[in-house]
């Protein structure tokens, strides 16, 4: 493999869903290689500058040269990026589960009795071994959690059948919309990222509220426009720190759950801790146990994320 580094130069015009554009004249940004195209060169360009509710991206007069890397926010030498990294450090993206936590309004919290105290159980074993077993009682809506196709429609895939290709060490890219003062997460937040086989990760702020009764008002949501791009796109996994990845309304109507289940992508909610991933490089995991007939459990949701540091490893 060669080592020589290779940036882009090109104009852009950048259309905004919520009004307004952008011109740029002469950018440059860093790229992986010579061969780069238009569409990743896009990407780059709105990672680089943090863009949100991007509808439209057009590149023109596209130069690729040889020069060395200045560290492009997102790009191929970025400190949180993949290609740079020497190791790699853990991020948890899950709530803790406790006895009595209420996960969705009108939802049970889980209940935890002993089976087996250490008490009895020296009675069990040799003497000064003991073991606690426990029980616990609890809906599949408890804390961070995955749906299953199972969930939604009853000939769709269990939690038993879903592929681990589904479900661990997926190649992420975070859409964030926290601070847009926009709900609903739509087509104009994500139309310029590369979502194709990749956990999509909604960063809206919705944990923000987590464990309180404002939780549930006025939740950030997928729109079902939303839903319906990434499953043209073919998003491996969607995942959202919110309550619901649909807007709770009293009619019932859940567009994004029909939608990315229907189309067998798996959805985790109640995700928390969004913030300390990069926009991409990360890598996502969320595994339930193989139960079957069941649509959805609790997973210990968790990300790896580059670290040039080097400290960790995998």
């Amino acid at each position: 493999m060669t080592s020589e580094q290779y940036r882009a130069e090109f104009d852009a015009t950048v259309t905004f869903s919520n009004g307004g554009n952008l011109q740029a004249e002469g950018f440059r940004v860093d790229v992986p290689g010579p061969d780069v195209g238009e569409a990743e060169v896009a990407v780059l360009f709105v990672t680089s500058l943090g863009l949100l509710m991007s509808d439209r991206v057009e590149v023109r007069g596209l130069r690729v040269f040889p020069e060395a890397h200045k560290g492009t926010r997102g790009g191929p030498s970025d400190a949180g990026n993949a290609a740079a990294a020497t190791g790699w450090r853990w991020v948890e993206l899950n709530h803790v589960i406790t006895a009595g936590m209420i996960t969705y309004p009108g939802l049970p919290g889980p209940e935890v009795s002993p089976h087996l105290t250490r008490e009895a159980s020296r009675d069990v074993y040799a003497p000064g071994t003991q073991f606690a077993i426990d029980r616990v009682s609890m809906v599949g809506n408890t804390g961070t959690y995955l749906d299953s196709p199972f969930h939604r429609y009853a000939d769709g895939t269990d939690l038993a059948g879903l592929p681990l290709t589904s479900l661990a060490d997926l190649p992420t890219v975070v859409v964030r919309t926290i601070g847009s003062g926009s709900r609903a997460v739509d087509v104009g937040a994500m139309a310029a990222l590369e979502v194709t086989d990749r956990a999509v990760l909604l960063h809206t702020g919705g944990d923000e509220h987590w464990g309180t009764p404002g939780y549930a008002d006025d939740a950030p949501y997928l729109s079902a426009d939303g839903a319906a791009w990434l499953v043209e796109h073919r998003a491996r996994l969607v995942g959202i720190d919110a309550v619901n990845i649909d807007e709770i309304t009293s009619a019932g109507h859940r567009p994004a759950h029909s939608q990315l289940l229907a189309a067998g992508i798996p959805i985790v909610e109640h995700l928390t801790g969004l913030d300390q991933l990069p926009p991409t490089g990360a890598q996502f995991t969320a595994a339930p146990p193989r139960f079957a007939r069941f649509g959805t459990f609790p997973v210990r949701a968790y990300a790896a994320v580059p670290d040039a540091g080097g400290t960790h490893s995998r």
